[in-house]
């Protein structure tokens, strides 16, 4: 049979809209039944008014519903307030007349919504799979787009930092790619069963893994496909078509992984040359081999290394992760800012040697840039970085990378999981903090402060806090007692009893210099 005969009474220019079901309902309020995709069939028994209208279009818009049908048996024709309220609103407006049924309707737009059309995009995707795996990363983006324009499939590639691989960047903002990714990642660190769900202000996001490699996933470093809705409610169908995407984009992480294979032997082979002081010359050679490869795919002339204004050294290292996890983490949070970056090392660390960027202060962008890989790391899991100054020739490169070595170990003396520390801090006490072992840490700390910690426990009398803030105010009782919010006798009281349990003096520099370290070492 053909289709049934509607009239169109409104919102002509918004006919090209997808349906992905039907939903009849009389209700004032349908909002709360609606999904998106709907063409909503109602005999407009919920109407005693013009205003009744107008707020009834507004929830259907509000719902995602695509049109309405209006049946003309019950109440008689179509009112104009409907048909200006669904103008207002973008909404087509079909009138139903009296002799055709809705279940008429109903069962014909059950024969064109496609349960079918889902399938024979997802053999599509099928078949894009060897186009991927030839063509690089722009064929990821043309699937992308045939599903977002055939099938109204919203669909983004992320980098476990939130860098857009494929998809429109634009309709993503950073902080919800940053949500998605850590959602992500939180739910591959408790082991749940993908695809997971995000909640964003936009809406709910389902998140598929892509692992570059099927025995061994690697959530810190593997791509993510982020769909927008939730795939869990789709038919199964169209939950075979997401599933069959985030195989394809598997691949193209695969891909990518196996191009790295020559430039990680490059990297290992500074690294080594590096180590043992190798001749200036030797690291130029390494280095410009780099520049050439990069510049095959970024297109201008390859530098030498005479020509590149300065170089960075970052030292890196993993604590609770798999061998070979950080340095994989630092090829993909990079990638995304140069096609430069050497990435060497083995076990849980890794060395990397990049052109030095223009710009803000590289420790603060690695700092803001791997900010989302905590939600992937485990209560035991931490990633520890140091940068060096830029070296302004390759013959500085190996004192570089001691600097990033001395830089990383202040970083790991701080509390946190992801940790960066940059060239300007090698000046500090914490750099001396950080060489010092672990036994003499606690033993240092011990006995300046197990004393007061344990009156504190036992009279809640704040002393811990309280010399805190005294050395933040340069020993002045007046400036403490104000940011304490307590009395000047009060403070005096409270410095007094420190005093006595550590028998230190808080008026002499030395004793106050002794108090700052073991709460630097706390």
């Amino acid at each position: 049979p053909g289709a049934p005969r509607l009239r169109l009474l409104a919102a002509e220019e918004e006919l090209d809209r997808q349906v992905s079901g039907v939903m009849t309902t009389d209700l004032q309020d349908p909002g709360r039944y609606l999904h998106g995709g709907e063409l909503v069939l109602t005999g407009m028994l919920w109407r005693s008014g013009p205003a009744d209208s107008e707020r009834f279009v507004r929830t259907l818009a509000a719902g995602g519903a695509v049109a309405l049908a209006a049946g003309e048996a019950e109440v008689g024709p179509v009112p104009e307030d409907l048909v200006e309220a669904c103008r207002r609103h973008r909404m087509p407006l079909l009138a139903v007349p009296d002799d055709i049924a809705f279940g008429t309707v109903t069962e014909f737009i059950g024969r064109q919504v496609s349960a079918d059309r889902a399938a024979d995009l997802a053999a599509l995707v099928d078949r894009h799979r060897l186009l991927v795996s030839a063509a690089g990363g722009g064929g990821l983006d043309a699937v992308l787009d045939l599903l977002g324009g055939d099938l109204d499939l919203d669909c983004w590639v992320l980098t476990p930092t939130g860098a857009v691989i494929a998809g429109p960047a634009e309709r993503l903002t950073a902080e919800d790619r940053d949500q998605l990714v850590r959602a992500h990642l939180a739910a591959q660190r408790q082991r749940r069963r993908p695809p997971h769900r995000a909640r964003l202000a936009g809406g709910v996001y389902s998140l598929l893994p892509a692992p570059a490699s099927a025995e061994h996933e690697a959530p810190l470093a593997d791509w993510v496909l982020a769909v927008a809705g939730d795939i869990t409610e789709w038919t199964t169908k169209r939950q075979q078509l997401a599933e069959n995407l985030a195989r394809l984009v598997a691949v193209e992480r695969h891909r990518r992984d196996e191009g790295r294979r020559l430039r990680r032997r490059l990297a290992d082979e500074l690294l080594a040359l590096l180590r043992r002081d190798a001749d200036p010359a030797e690291l130029g050679r390494t280095l410009y081999a780099s520049s050439a490869m990069a510049a095959r795919y970024e297109g201008p002339e390859p530098k030498s290394p005479a020509q590149e204004d300065s170089w960075l050294v970052l030292s890196a290292e993993g604590t609770g992760l798999p061998e070979g996890m950080v340095r994989a983490v630092l090829e993909e949070a990079l990638g995304g800012t140069t096609d430069r970056a050497l990435v060497a090392g083995a076990g849980t660390g890794a060395v990397v040697v990049l052109p030095a960027p223009a710009g803000p202060v590289p420790a603060d962008v690695l700092r803001e840039l791997l900010a989302p890989l905590e939600a992937g790391l485990g209560s035991e899991g931490r990633i520890t970085l140091g940068v060096s100054a830029p070296a302004a020739e390759v013959g500085g490169l190996r004192g570089a990378l001691e600097e990033a070595r001395h830089a990383r170990r202040i970083a790991a003396a701080r509390v946190g999981r992801v940790c960066v520390a940059g060239p300007e801090e090698l000046a500090s006490h914490v750099l001396l903090l950080a060489a010092v072992p672990d036994e003499v840490r606690r033993a240092f700390r011990s006995r300046l402060l197990d004393k007061v910690i344990a009156y504190d426990i036992e009279h809640q009398a704040d002393l811990v806090r309280t010399l805190e803030a005294f050395l933040r105010s340069d020993g002045s009782w007046t400036r403490c007692a104000g940011q304490l919010h307590v009395h000047v006798n009060t403070l005096r009281y409270r410095i007094g009893r420190i005093e006595e349990l550590t028998g230190r003096d808080l008026s002499r520099l030395e004793d106050r210099v002794d108090f700052y370290l073991a709460l630097e070492l706390a």
